[in-house]
């Protein structure tokens, strides 16, 4: 008996040695902004595809919500589509949390209406003046008789951030905005109704909704890629300190050429 425990030990052994054992993964949690989740989702699957070892998470939430899981430790990278708050930096500074922005892209936020309406361009003030609900019908935009439909996101998006920066100008949005958590609500939405007004970034235009002209300049990647377009920012992806290992792997391919394909694709501009 003895002797037969020790050699199904001495084959186990053998077996060991001779089958691999497969190395754990190294996985990766981003989380944040809906208007970076299409560039990170695509750059993430290019990526794992390309490095068998990845294991990349990847979800949405709102910048804020990212930036939130950074501090807290719950992501690696947080995806935002605006700068992080002096109230943010404050809490990393109590969590030991070194926050730097590495730039991915640039984007801009399209003014955004049903494809029926009539109304094509906008100047800011104009638009300012529908946010805070001093305009409320489209005939006094030059549209038809029909009541305007405030649609906007939520405070935890950086989106809503750069629309209040840009737009309202410190001035209050109505109660009646409809606040929705992501591009993509915003845009089915719109899409459904005659009488909306919204906004996205440029990733999410499509044939459904009619982006209007904002100061007499379409949105688009040349006039954002150009300085041109009144409501443009960067996009980020917030790391603790400067991005290490994969973290670092990671962005740096969203760098690379491959990387910026990737952006272009997802319709935002790639970095000059």
């Amino acid at each position: 008996m003895k002797k037969l425990t020790q050699i199904i030990i001495l084959t186990c052994l053998a077996l060991m040695l001779i089958i691999p054992v497969s190395q754990a993964k190294d996985q990766l949690v981003v989380q944040g902004s809906t208007t970076v989740l299409p560039i990170a989702q695509a750059a993430a699957e290019v990526f794992m595809q390309n490095n068998s070892q990845a294991d990349i998470s990847v979800r949405g939430g709102g910048s804020g919500n990212g930036i939130a899981a950074l501090i807290d430790g719950t992501c690696d990278i947080a995806d935002a589509s605006r700068s992080i708050k002096v109230k943010e930096v404050i809490l990393c500074q109590k969590k030991g949390i070194s926050p730097v922005g590495n730039i991915v892209a640039m984007d801009g936020i399209a003014v955004v209406v049903h494809t029926s309406n009539p109304v094509s361009a906008l100047k800011t003030d104009q638009i300012k003046d529908v946010y805070t609900g001093k305009i409320t019908n489209w005939k006094e935009l030059g549209g038809e008789d029909l009541e305007i439909v405030i649609v906007g996101r939520d405070s935890s998006s950086g989106t809503f951030e750069t629309f209040e920066e840009l737009v309202m100008k410190g001035a209050k949005v109505s109660p009646a905005a409809l606040a929705q958590a992501s591009n993509k609500t915003v845009s089915t939405i719109i899409s459904t109704t005659k009488g909306a007004i919204g906004y996205v970034g440029l990733g999410y235009l499509n044939d459904t909704i009619k982006a209007i002209e904002v100061n007499g300049v379409e949105a688009n990647p040349e006039t954002v890629g150009g300085g041109k377009y009144p409501i443009s920012r960067p996009l980020y992806m917030y790391t603790d300190g400067a991005p290490e290992g994969m973290v670092k792997e990671f962005i740096e391919f969203i760098w690379s050429e491959e990387g910026q394909e990737i952006v272009t694709e997802q319709g935002f501009v790639a970095l000059q």
